[in-house]
């Protein structure tokens, strides 16, 4: 549920207010560059998904209604940029970079770190898997959350994630990820 802060902030800003734009990237920003850099293990791609995602959040502020929850509008655009970004990447055949920048997820997970093996692992499944089990793990999102932002019913997003979990747990347990000898 959206605060009536939050909900004050969004209205600041569709009425122009440059302080609480300001305010509002300081809240989201952190939490976007993680959730980026886990989607494309690359610091200069997550930088550009984040810089691009307040741009747009920027630019259709006026058409977001006060009334939904900010959080998951916000993420959904950051999915979908990280989304075209990855999909960029395909295209131009860009190798993904070494396991060295898992380590930086890894220490900006709060509380309790993930395995490096898991992380490892997720680097193994679909771009969607990844970006589901990211945002519930590691960004902490309810599932009414996680559904919001990927626009799909509860039902739906609840079987997305046991399919994403058991194919997690494929990778990891059958050592797919193993790239040595």
């Amino acid at each position: 549920m959206q605060s009536s802060k939050e909900r004050n902030l969004v209205k600041k800003i569709q009425k122009g207010n440059e302080k609480a734009f300001k305010k509002l990237y300081d809240k989201y920003a952190s939490y976007a560059l993680r959730t980026a850099f886990a989607m494309t293990k690359n610091n200069a791609d997550a930088s550009d998904i984040v810089q691009e995602t307040f741009i747009r959040v920027y630019r259709n502020i006026d058409s977001f209604d006060v009334q939904m929850p900010f959080k998951p509008w916000f993420y959904r655009i950051l999915i979908n940029e990280g989304k075209r970004v990855l999909e960029k990447r395909k295209r131009e055949a860009m190798p993904i970079e070494s396991n060295e920048n898992l380590d930086a997820i890894q220490q900006t997970t709060e509380k309790k770190p993930m395995n490096g093996k898991i992380l490892e692992a997720l680097d193994h499944v679909s771009d969607d898997d990844r970006t589901l089990m990211i945002l519930k793990y590691v960004d902490r999102f309810t599932e009414k959350e996680l559904a919001e932002t990927m626009g799909v019913n509860v039902n739906t997003l609840k079987s997305r994630l046991l399919r994403a979990r058991k194919r997690l747990k494929e990778v990891y347990a059958g050592g797919e990820f193993h790239d040595g000898p």
